[in-house]
């Protein structure tokens, strides 16, 4: 099943883990250490997060890296890039009228 980039980051544990493999990349027992949950678990959210593409697996001799597909995450930040106009649209009609106020 092919899964959504926003269902996998709708997750607080899995917004952890790509925070901590934006910083570089993790082993899933690793990452385990961070939270109170099962290494299984955390493969879980591993596995969803591949799925989603917005992590990589990198082999290194019987050990699996997870790392942070960047150009995956530029998807969400284009997404994003229209709810940031409006608001800062609005903000600058607050501004306007906190002006007005001051004036008067």
């Amino acid at each position: 099943m092919r899964r959504d980039i926003f269902q996998a980051i709708a997750d607080p544990t899995r917004r952890a883990i790509i925070a901590m493999i934006a910083l570089q990349p993790m082993t899933p027992n690793a990452l385990a250490e961070h939270f109170d949950t099962t290494r299984q678990a955390v493969s879980k959210h591993l596995k969803i997060l591949t799925e989603c593409e917005l992590v990589k697996q990198e082999h290194q001799g019987r050990e699996i890296y997870y790392q942070l597909e960047i150009d995956k995450m530029k998807e969400i930040d284009k997404w994003l890039e229209q709810f940031k106009k409006i608001w800062e649209s609005r903000f600058s009609q607050l501004d306007d009228l906190l002006d007005a106020i001051k004036e008067k």
